[in-house]
């Protein structure tokens, strides 16, 4: 495999580590030994060059003068970023001693590692830590907070992570962008649709906020948060009544179509009109788009899911494309996720065979909740590529349990981060460009390689090399911690599961660096769902519990008036990036979008300092005014963890409630009240 590290000057090729579905190719440029530049590799077949703000700005990130150059321990209060600098001996012996004394005293399940997707690649992300916490029989932690609701609800009507190759999408003439600011968060899907719209495409974008993607739209059509299965249903409803749905295709590839079509006769749109917020003329000019314009293609968003209605808001709209025929048109069809094309051998790369014992597993969203009430307790939390002090639904509570003074915390980030100041041991972490790594796309179908580029920031160490460390100092004698990240990758691309994967090798790979799953047709004969077939009816979701039929259910009313949807901005990615002064001056300041009918009643002008809370916290951000929103609902964009004169941690208004299905976080069904400063 080739090595860059060592090469001082030249042009390399990388590949984007952030949790985004474009997974960019890159070009990074060194001199003297470091990275000056990072541009888009214009080879790449889906993203072609163009990136984004936040990887173009990347050195300054990588050279940051805040970043983690050695392990620290801390010295001052609990919470008070009062640290001192230690050896990574010294770490190793501090984590792993305190870990076999809970071990002894409390049992292994006292400990809970904590871990999302900072870093997306999988050696990173799920390999090594997975294999050592299963070894040590730690509690396990149910990383939810994404998209479980979404893909659990898609499952049950699709059978897995499986939609539209994107590069076909250019041949759609009807893109709708639901729940999803693809400007901000897929912007290669924007590249697509652009490229077809210049040969007549149509672009509808659904969404709670007037967004960077719905002023690009060709229609915006605001809807009132937590109400998009209602929308969906009443399309359905249309689309039956006014003969526009493909019955051969009903036939052929669906179960349940003659149910669905009696069910959702009740999904009147006057009704749906009602419930969503949209006008009932625009239900009906939708719908007869849907059905008369082929192919149409759904980019399915993160936003609709994270309600409490979110598994079954995702179930319903994916059901639409079988409605009109769309998955045998080259283009048509659905995105919500491609995982399932590059899926990869997770269990020789994740050993849950170590795992000797039944453990408790806990839900990421409850981590507030469980480090004040589980019993028995959780004594020791190891966190790493997450932030949960900002990220974590209930940021109060969360903040609150990282100080108790008998919880055992060591972080391991980039940067000192909100949720390191809690910490009692600090691990500085490498950045992607130092490490071996492989990278699986969930939106196109391409697998990457990442060989490192440049040589560890000062004493900087990977997921892979600290848990093999901590597996030496806790005596686990497996050959597995010896791996190499070479031996790792070929273990997990050893996978006759997946016959996408047949041609796809470690050595092609490291010749290539990226590659694509080996998918030759538009839609399969066989779905992997319990029929075999796309599943509008699912006596599955029956016996699980819940309504077989797609079914509009209310998100749960608060005593507070107005719905609150803290959402993505364009310059962050969840807390990354927040506290880059380039990426904070571009999103200038934290605002509230509100609709001027319900500034109005509260005596609020466009700009002034608001205050939003309900019974977990508060806020205060900056008013924008206008018709960006529908009355009764307000919208904020990004984690600002830290601005002057300002308390802006969103998610401290956020439920920790889960979502009907899939474990899911319910961050956009909350309510707040709004005052002026």
């Amino acid at each position: 495999m080739a090595s860059y590290i060592d090469e001082q000057d030249g042009v390399f090729p990388s590949v984007c580590s952030l949790d985004c579905p474009d997974q960019c190719g890159l070009l990074v440029h060194k001199k003297s030994g470091r990275i000056v530049r990072v541009e888009g590799d214009p080879s790449h077949p889906v993203t072609k060059g163009s990136i984004c703000n936040k990887v173009r700005h990347m050195p300054e990130r990588l050279y940051d003068s805040q970043r983690l150059q050695y392990p620290l321990k801390r010295i001052g209060k609990k919470g008070s970023g009062q640290f001192k600098r230690i050896s990574w001996k010294e770490a190793i012996d501090t984590i792993t001693d305190r870990w076999k004394d809970l071990i002894d005293s409390h049992g292994p399940e006292s400990i809970l590692p904590y871990s999302f997707y900072g870093n997306m690649g999988n050696l990173s992300a799920e390999g090594m830590d997975r294999r050592f916490f299963h070894r040590l029989g730690a509690s396990r932690l149910d990383r939810t907070i994404c998209n479980s609701a979404g893909s659990a609800g898609y499952r049950y009507t699709m059978g897995g992570s499986i939609g539209t190759d994107p590069e076909e999408t250019v041949h759609a003439k009807l893109f709708i962008f639901w729940g999803v600011n693809a400007v901000s968060t897929n912007m290669h899907q924007i590249a697509l649709a652009q490229k077809a719209r210049k040969n007549g495409a149509k672009i509808v974008v659904i969404d709670v906020h007037r967004n960077r993607t719905a002023k690009w739209a060709d229609w915006f059509i605001p809807i009132l948060p937590g109400t998009d299965a209602a929308l969906a249903l009443g399309i359905m409803h249309i689309l039956f009544k006014e003969n526009l749905t493909n019955k051969e295709f009903l036939e052929t590839y669906t179960v349940g179509s003659e149910e669905l079509r009696e069910h959702v006769a009740q999904y009147d749109p006057s009704y749906v009109s009602m419930l969503t917020g949209v006008p009932a003329g625009d239900i009906y000019k939708l719908a007869r788009m849907y059905g008369e314009i082929s192919p149409s293609f759904i980019r399915i968003g993160n936003g609709p899911q994270h309600h409490d209605n979110g598994g079954m808001c995702i179930r319903t709209i994916s059901c639409l494309p079988a409605l009109t025929g769309q998955w045998l048109k080259r283009g048509g069809g659905a995105i919500k996720g491609n995982s399932a094309f590059l899926a990869h051998n997770s269990d020789a790369l994740q050993r849950p065979d170590l795992l000797t014992h039944n453990t408790r597993t806990i839900n990421m969203n409850l981590i507030g909740k469980a480090l004040h009430e589980l019993e028995p307790p959780i004594r020791s939390l190891y966190i790493y590529g997450c932030n949960p002090a900002v990220v974590a639904p209930e940021g109060n509570r969360v903040r609150e349990g990282l100080l108790r003074e008998d919880l055992f915390t060591v972080v391991h980030d980039l940067f000192l981060t909100e949720t390191a100041e809690f910490a009692d041991i600090v691990l500085p972490a490498s950045s992607s460009f130092e490490n071996t790594d492989f990278y699986t796309s969930y939106w196109h179908h391409y697998i990457q390689l990442q060989q490192p580029v440049i040589k560890p920031w000062g004493e900087s160490k990977s997921n892979v090399e600290v848990f093999r460390m901590l597996a030496q100092g806790m005596d686990f004698n497996d050959s597995c911690f010896q791996d190499t990240e070479e031996e790792m990758i070929r273990q997990a691309l050893d996978h006759p599961e997946n016959p996408y994967l047949n041609s796809i090798t470690f050595e092609a790979l490291a010749e290539e660096q990226y590659m694509k799953a080996d998918r030759n047709t538009l839609f399969p004969e066989t779905l992997p769902t319990p029929s075999g077939k796309i599943e509008l009816y699912s006596q599955e979701m029956e016996r699980d519990g819940y309504p077989p039929l797609p079914t509009y259910m209310p998100i749960p009313e608060e005593s507070f008036p107005l719905l609150f949807v803290p959402a993505p901005n364009h310059n962050f990615l969840n807390s990354t990036f927040s506290n880059n002064e380039k990426h904070r001056n571009m999103e200038k300041a934290p605002q509230l979008f509100i609709h001027e009918e319900d500034a109005i009643l509260r005596g609020i002008a466009n700009g002034d300092q608001v205050i939003l809370w309900n019974d977990r916290g508060e806020c205060s951000l900056q008013a924008s005014v206008g018709q960006d929103v529908l009355p009764g609902a307000v919208i904020s964009l990004g984690l600002w963890a830290d601005f002057p004169g300002t308390k802006q941690l969103v998610n401290s208004l956020t439920p920790d409630r889960i979502s009907d299905m899939g474990g899911g976080a319910v961050f956009f069904s909350g309510r707040v009240e709004v005052k002026k400063a």
